[in-house]
């Protein structure tokens, strides 16, 4: 029978029943806990923390809204549907309300569940889907992400890329998702391509500890000098360096969107590559950058399932310091020269990124590590806590949101009339490099642990 030719009740009874049909929900496998959800007591603190409620202005665009969200649609009644998912996907990940939250709401715990519920059940256009395999078929894989690079290195040398980009064709003829990712792409170096280490670096002089490295994927293609840094940093520190020649992704950007198997993957494949015989004990697993760094902490919780991998995951998870907050523990052992040869300091604003501050809970120990390069003087920006946009993918997958938290956060640095911006992620970086070029700025940007290997070399900055 049609709808057409069925009385009013028999017309409700199957509106009701395709209702029912087509209504979305979570499914069964770690969706939102209600008990976090209850935590929160809609106080508000939360927006004026959040960059993308910052941005947009909708109160379901800030965590308090999303809370409201999830809780609607654990109890029935509203569906995942694409109205939904695009508030949650406006989402950050910066984990600032968690920060500033009084009430201790773990809004990461919340959209950590909320992300995999949204891939498994939420239907995609084919547009986002084809965006999404190209990023996560390629980016955490360093063997691919050569192959991708590889025809762009006469794109830049050749100077195409600075006439495309001035003749801003991508904007009118690209999607805008693949032409800002095409505007974040970084210079891209020969040297990438070639870098490889020894599995065993030793240390300069008495050794103190044994440590891995994680040389990560997008950092070793894009930001090869910041692993070639750490590594002189801590054998010159009384480190023994570990680098398993096998290391792939550390899963950080699939699980910061939502890609649950792949993460899972990832992360058995690099505890496997650090529990061989090869590596024997380690001291610390070490990282350099923030958003990577907040994922490895979290293998426990990631393989918290897997009866094979819970307790490795745990083991490994306890290992990992950023290595910033390794050195500030252990302590430098050797002497730091300053960086300049002028009377006056170099002033240096240090980037708070997302995962380290907020994520990780780690922002002294940069900072006191950089006090000790002699005539350097840290300043502060207004907002530090707020993000850059970049997010991982987040300025490719929301760009514009990511451009107006981009130039915001350039606007800060560069206003503390700083000479050299100090940042400790590839992505926030790479956000903020492109955002300089826009704004015609020349102020200087290094990673701190590029900044202690020049203390320690006698490098001196022009």
């Amino acid at each position: 029978m049609s709808l057409t030719d069925s009385s009013p009740e028999s017309t409700l009874s199957q509106l009701e029943v395709q209702f029912q049909t087509q209504f979305q929900g979570f499914d069964s496998q770690h969706p939102p806990d209600q008990n976090l959800i209850s935590a929160c007591v809609h106080c508000g603190f939360c927006l004026s923390t959040c960059p993308s409620y910052r941005v947009i202005g909708k109160e379901t665009d800030s965590p308090r809204g999303r809370i409201y969200l999830m809780a609607a649609i654990n109890n029935g009644e509203i569906p995942l549907s694409s109205a939904t998912v695009e508030h949650f996907d406006t989402c950050l990940g910066c984990l600032a309300c968690v920060t500033t939250c009084p009430s201790g709401v773990e809004y990461d715990k919340l959209i950590s569940a909320m992300r995999p519920q949204i891939e498994r059940n939420h239907p995609r256009s084919w547009q986002e889907k084809l965006l999404r395999q190209f990023i996560f078929n390629v980016f955490p894989y360093p063997d691919r992400l050569k192959l991708f690079l590889a025809p762009l290195i006469p794109y830049q040398k050749l100077g195409i890329q600075k006439l495309i980009r001035k003749s801003g064709l991508l904007n009118l003829l690209l999607p805008k998702q693949i032409a800002a990712m095409e505007s974040v792409l970084p210079e891209i170096s020969v040297e990438a391509f070639n870098s490889s280490y020894p599995e065993v670096i030793p240390a300069q002089g008495r050794t103190r500890f044994r440590v891995g490295v994680i040389l990560g994927c997008v950092q070793r293609m894009f930001l090869p000098e910041v692993n070639a840094a750490t590594i002189r940093v801590l054998t010159a520190n009384g480190c023994e360096v570990v680098i398993p020649k096998v290391q792939g992704c550390c899963g950080a950007l699939s699980h910061h969107q939502g890609q649950e198997a792949q993460t899972q993957d990832l992360a058995r494949q690099m505890i496997d590559t650090f529990a061989s015989n090869q590596v024997g004990e380690l001291d610390a697993i070490l990282i350099n950058a923030s958003g990577c760094g907040h994922s490895l902490k979290e293998y426990d919780r990631i393989l918290k399932d897997d009866l094979k991998y819970a307790k490795p995951a745990q083991e490994f998870a306890h290992k990992v310091k950023d290595v910033q907050e390794f050195l500030d523990q252990v302590g430098l052992v050797t002497q730091l020269s300053a960086l300049t040869d002028d009377l006056e300091p170099l002033s240096v604003v240090y980037q708070d990124a997302c995962h380290m501050l907020h994520g990780q809970k780690i922002s002294m120990q940069p900072r006191r590590l950089l006090r000790q390069i002699p005539n350097l003087k840290l300043r502060e920006p207004i907002d530090a806590a707020l993000c850059c946009g970049s997010a991982g993918v987040y300025n490719i997958l929301q760009p514009e949101i990511g451009a107006e938290l981009g130039k915001q956060k350039v606007e800060n640095l560069v206003n503390t009339g700083a000479s050299l911006i100090a940042s400790s992620n590839v992505g926030c970086t790479i956000q903020i490099r492109k955002h300089l070029e826009l704004q015609g700025q020349s102020t200087m940007l290094r990673h701190p642990m590029e900044l202690l290997d020049y203390a320690i070399r006698g490098v001196k900055i022009k």
